[in-house]
């Protein structure tokens, strides 16, 4: 209430010990975030920023706060603990609005520095930052790199033993943590809640925020009792953070965890360096195979498959083709997931073959390659589950084989499933949604941002932008098409369609009597793969659905009348089994890989500068040497963007070294000497198979 009094005040004398106020309080802000100290004293950035706004507020002077310099606690957090010169897009935003006590719905691709925007405000508030993750995985990863940067960080799971659990505990209450990760089923129990209400929190984040959706793809139900914190600890901020939210999501996520006054900052949902590639498929295997062989030969990866047993076969048949792959899945011990998801997590060049009980929370930057062998259900989970490709920013592929049996797969399965009708008819407008994705012949990223909500232009790093595919007039195959169905009595699949079109003689069109009908033969000018592309593409126009309950059978809508009559031209995307990137089907080197991350630094002139590829590689050796002593991932200890732009710029002192992006004032504590002992040729050149 005072300082409410003196903020309104307009005299000179208070004016002015406002504007001292301010002045304390940034030379207090910059003494306290310097070295040791920052843990020593705490400035309430709430009281800073209520303090200078009044300084502004009654002073003739222009307001420079847009002007960031380095006595800014948060620009100064950022460098010195993180290793980054400037925020990006929202960041700034995002972390001033928390800092100062007030709640946030943040949604921004991976990869776009949602962490820094709960960890920065952590650090600058009292207390300790209590973070909800859904997996251990990602605690731990997340931890370590913490750790790694100087923050005290810990997590509490069911990892820890008894002892370790107690330890955590107590460091929480003695005010030893500025960041604490926690699963939601441990933090709703009644035990945990008592001992948040004894110590000084800083904020809740609630990670992969988009789980509290009864609608989507990672519904987890545990996060529905999550406005718990609201309701136990209103004074205390929260910001609620994902990836992937379509308007209806980002809906239910305010109303579930009671976030009606936070600010909603939405950034753009494009992965501009990932390049989506949808075929038709024809031999999946095969056609992973070569997609792995021609584009990601020795990189990391992520292939999705529907079924456990499609995992298990698709993963032993990776490796007795020479690609070192691992099964993952929840019919496995959990042993054996958790020794496959570290190898895959700590080592370089693996492929994991996994349902989509893999994957959310992890955070390896390297991941070259995303491949769907099956349909996902949704847009959403395309979306989530590619976007698992690339988060360092550096080129990758989102790469996906579909065919008809998918769509009357997934079709059935909403039909089968135990949902109410409602969920139901959402499930199968969101299929709709990426049927039509799939089967675009306009640019894919396009298709996919509006979905979103965003607008956007042709991107020229999709299939259909590199190689566009060509449409064809099809309303006579189409008419074929459509009067099989119907003269078939609209009680048969693709493929029987496709022999009775094509006047294939199977025993099964002798048994009805097919050959006998006036549609049989009169498509045999088109190949087998064509007619599967048409009926496709027939469901997806809407000429055509799938009858589940009688298994698979098309039939016809009644858009398809028109067209019947002559009334309407149709014209469909050419087949497409294998298209080339831009005519190139040489793989990505490791060099290339290292020139694009040094393209990516921040540093001015990297561009057009040279990388050293074999201090590129011994760097690597060094940091994978680092990495298993600590027994951590390779890229928390420095990410590959790091070592190319090192590897360009070759700094020869520990003061160069330190403008780098990612090397905080700890890591160049930690690691400087031993880089530029690197750098300089100190070290033993890599063995062959040394990776990082």
């Amino acid at each position: 209430m005072y300082l409410r009094r003196l903020i309104g005040c307009r005299s000179g004398g208070c004016q002015r010990l406002v504007q001292v106020g301010a002045q304390i309080v940034d030379l207090l802000g910059t003494v306290a975030y310097s070295g040791w100290l920052r843990h020593w004293v705490r400035i309430d950035v709430c009281f800073y920023r209520l303090l200078k706004s009044a300084a502004m507020a009654t002073s003739n002077e222009p307001d420079l706060s847009g002007t960031r310099d380095m006595a800014d606690p948060a620009l100064r957090l950022l460098r010195e603990t993180f290793g980054y010169d400037a925020f990006r897009g929202s960041q700034r935003d995002i972390i001033e609005r928390l800092a100062a006590g007030c709640d946030a719905l943040v949604l921004m691709p991976t990869g776009g520095g949602k962490s820094l925007c709960y960890q920065i405000p952590s650090l600058l508030r009292a207390g300790c930052g209590i973070v909800v993750s859904p997996l251990i995985a990602l605690m731990q990863d997340q931890v370590a790199a913490l750790r790694q940067a100087g923050v005290r960080a810990a997590a509490l799971n069911s990892s820890l033993d008894a002892r370790q659990a107690r330890a955590v505990q107590q460091a929480l209450l003695a005010g030893e943590l500025d960041l604490l990760y926690v699963a939601p089923e441990r933090l709703l129990t009644d035990a945990f809640l008592q001992l948040l209400g004894q110590a000084r929190l800083a904020l809740f984040a609630i990670d992969e925020a988009h789980c509290v959706s009864q609608w989507g793809h990672d519904f987890r139900p545990e996060y529905l009792q999550l406005s718990v914190l609201h309701e136990r600890f209103a004074q205390v901020p929260r910001i609620a953070l994902t990836a992937t939210a379509d308007p209806q999501t980002r809906d239910e996520i305010i109303t579930r965890l009671a976030l009606q006054d936070a600010r909603v900052f939405v950034s753009s949902f494009d992965r501009p360096n990932i390049r989506y590639t949808i075929v038709d498929r024809a031999d999946a295997r095969t056609q992973l195979l070569r997609f792995i062989r021609q584009e990601h030969a020795g990189d990391a990866g992520i292939v999705y498959c529907l079924s456990r047993r499609k995992v298990d076969d698709t993963a032993q048949w990776l490796v007795s083709q020479g690609v070192d792959a691992l099964p993952y899945h929840a019919g496995m011990s959990t042993a054996e997931r958790d020794a496959n998801q570290s190898r895959f997590q700590r080592e370089d060049g693996i492929v994991m073959v996994a349902t989509i009980a893999f994957g959310m929370g992890i955070d390896k930057p390297d991941v070259r390659f995303v491949a769907h062998l099956d349909l996902p259900k949704s847009v959403e989970g395309y979306y989530q589950e590619t976007g698992r490709a690339g988060r360092d920013g550096l080129p990758a592929d989102a790469w996906m084989a579909y065919g008809m049996a998918d769509l009357v797969l997934q079709r059935r399965m909403i039909e089968e499933s135990d949902a109410d009708e409602l969920h139901k008819r959402v499930a199968g407008g969101k299929l709709d949604a990426l049927l039509g994705l799939c089967e675009t012949a306009s640019c894919r990223r396009v298709r996919l941002l509006e979905y979103f909500g965003e607008a956007s232009q042709a991107c020229g790093n999709c299939d259909n932008c590199l190689a566009p595919p060509s449409t064809w007039d099809a309303t006579e195959a189409v008419r074929m098409a459509l009067s099989c169905i119907y003269r078939t009595g609209q009680r048969f699949g693709v493929l029987h369609l496709v022999d009775v079109l094509r006047g294939r003689d199977s025993e099964r069109v002798q048994r009805w009597g097919h050959a006998q009908l006036s549609v049989f033969g009169v498509g045999s000018a088109l190949p087998e793969a064509t007619w599967r592309s048409v009926f496709r593409q027939l469901v997806a126009l809407g000429l055509a659905r799938v009858d589940h309950d009688a298994h698979g059978a098309l039939k016809l809508s009644a858009d398809s009348r028109p067209v019947l009559r002559g009334e309407r031209q149709v014209s469909l995307r050419s087949d497409v089994r294998e298209r080339g990137t831009a005519g190139k089907g040489a793989a990505r080197s490791r060099r290339s890989l290292a020139r694009a991350a040094a393209a990516a630094a921040v540093t001015p002139g990297v561009d057009d500068a040279p990388i050293d590829t074999d201090l590129f590689e011994r760097l690597r050796a060094w940091r994978l040497a680092q990495a298993r002593e600590q027994s951590v991932p390779a890229y928390v200890i420095l990410h590959d963007a790091t070592l190319a732009q090192i590897a360009v710029l070759k700094p020869d002192s520990v003061s160069a070294l330190g403008q780098v992006a990612g090397i905080g004032a700890r890591k160049l504590e930690r690691y400087g000497e031993g880089i530029l002992a690197v750098v300089r040729g100190d070290t033993p050149a890599p063995q062959p198979d040394a990776g990082g």
